[in-house]
């Protein structure tokens, strides 16, 4: 969005045309303006509404003149490319998201977990009988009831039952452990990243939507339904109310009636007066001749001062004013 200003035709001309404007008006026998009232005109700073991206207008739901509240769509260009993106990057969340689950959670599922209790059980089972005979032929080798070798091969039972009981253990406890903290924290970061991307698509698709910031009028549609609108080109012109003021001239002897927050009094042919309060002062005069000497030549010098109407929406941009100070001092 750019500002533009609404500009009067004469506001346009030169120095020297206006000048002999002034001079032609003085000799036709034009009484001179009072010190306190001053020309001018009304000026509005335009809002251009536009698509960040090309695409073609769908919807269109002002007419020029109308006025819309903040917020409010003006013009909807064809999103169907964006809606496209989203789906994307919400399904790379999604997966993102179940990476980082499964990466949190258990290695194994619990039906792969319940078949090792299993063997945990069944090793267990076959180390207590290793256990019974082991002490068995502990009891009967001192006695000569049996051979040293069956004594052997029951302590070698037994050893290799207690191994197979550790090693399904250690398979349990390594299925019930999530993964490393590095892999967890690399899943966490792509979740950030996947969110990123689909928010970032949301927000295109959200621009797609043409709203305007403020109140306003509707000042000029430049496309209509259908049309393409290029990358960076409005699909209209905006006023917002704030965006209206007075613009008028002031000599540099009259300088010193004026200060920042002045009341003033507007009025045009056939209007409504207004009241406006002034908001800039010009640090530099317009109009000036190359080299100043003499107290004719400062004459010549003015003053651009802008006023802001408490009243914006009774102000046409382009029309015609006298301003007349409120009051005097500074």
């Amino acid at each position: 969005m750019s500002p533009a200003r609404v500009r009067p035709a004469f506001a346009r001309l030169s120095p020297f045309a206006v000048l002999a404007l002034l001079a032609l008006l003085a000799l036709a026998g034009c009484s001179a303006p009072p010190d306190n009232q001053f020309t001018g005109y009304v000026e509005g700073d335009l809002l251009f509404i536009g698509p960040q991206e090309p695409g073609r207008v769908v919807t269109l739901p002002v007419a020029e003149g109308s006025a819309v509240k903040a917020g409010s769509v003006i013009a909807s260009v064809e999103d169907d490319v964006q809606k496209a993106d989203l789906a994307a990057t919400v399904a790379a969340l999604g997966e993102a998201q179940a990476r980082l689950d499964k990466a949190k959670a258990a290695q194994q599922r619990p039906e792969e977990i319940a078949i090792l209790d299993a063997a945990q059980r069944r090793a267990s089972a076959a180390l207590d009988l290793s256990r019974i005979e082991l002490q068995r032929q502990k009891t009967l080798v001192p006695k000569g009831a049996s051979s040293q070798a069956s004594l052997d091969t029951a302590q070698h039972q037994y050893d290799q039952n207690q191994a197979s009981l550790d090693e399904v253990q250690r398979q349990i406890d390594n299925a019930r452990i999530a993964a490393r903290d590095e892999d967890i924290a690399a899943a966490q970061q792509a979740v950030m990243q996947a969110k990123a991307n689909r928010d970032a698509a949301q927000i295109r698709l959200d621009r797609r939507a043409l709203k305007t910031p403020s109140d306003a009028t509707v000042q000029t549609l430049y496309y209509r339904v259908g049309e393409l609108v290029p990358e960076g080109r409005p699909v209209a012109s905006l006023l917002p109310p704030g965006l209206v003021k007075v613009r008028f001239f002031v000599p540099q002897a009259a300088l010193a009636k004026i200060a920042l927050g002045a009341p003033v009094a507007v009025s045009c042919d056939n209007c409504p007066p207004l009241n406006a309060d002034v908001t800039y002062i010009a640090d530099v005069a317009e109009y000036t001749p190359p080299v100043i000497y003499s107290r004719e030549e400062r004459a010549k010098l003015v003053y651009l001062v802008e006023a802001r109407p408490r009243e914006p929406s009774a102000a046409r941009p382009g029309q015609p004013v006298t301003v007349t100070l409120a009051g005097a001092g500074r």
